[in-house]
């Protein structure tokens, strides 16, 4: 299988997107994040519902959120004493989708062959 290079209009252009792509790879290279963006992708949710489908404490889950919002991942908002989050860039949602489903199809494929 062979891909074809991104050919950006000036090398200028080009080390802008790689240092871009790079600091959202290391935003998203955090398990716990994958499992948060993973667990908003169907819709907004409460604080609680996330501490309540992800093993994690209530300060983890909140350091990686703050992380999630600042890197423009994620957005919140208050409800009285309520916060709630949503993903907000639908392009690392389905980067995430098409990574974890392909993951999932190599770790089938082995588990058939065994």
């Amino acid at each position: 299988m062979t891909f074809q290079a991104i050919q950006p209009q000036s090398q200028e252009l080009e080390h802008q997107m790689f240092d871009m792509a790079a600091e959202l790879f290391q935003v998203m290279s955090a398990p716990m994040r994958l499992r948060i963006i993973n667990a908003l992708c169907d819709g907004e949710k409460h604080v609680s519902y996330l501490l309540s489908k992800i093993d994690t404490t209530q300060p983890n889950m909140s350091q990686h959120l703050t992380t999630l919002y600042h890197a423009g991942i994620v957005g919140k908002r208050r409800d009285g004493v309520h916060i709630y989050y949503r993903v907000v860039d639908n392009r690392v949602a389905s980067l995430c989708r098409a990574v974890c489903a392909n993951i999932q199809t190599d770790a089938d494929y082995v588990d058939y062959q065994i």
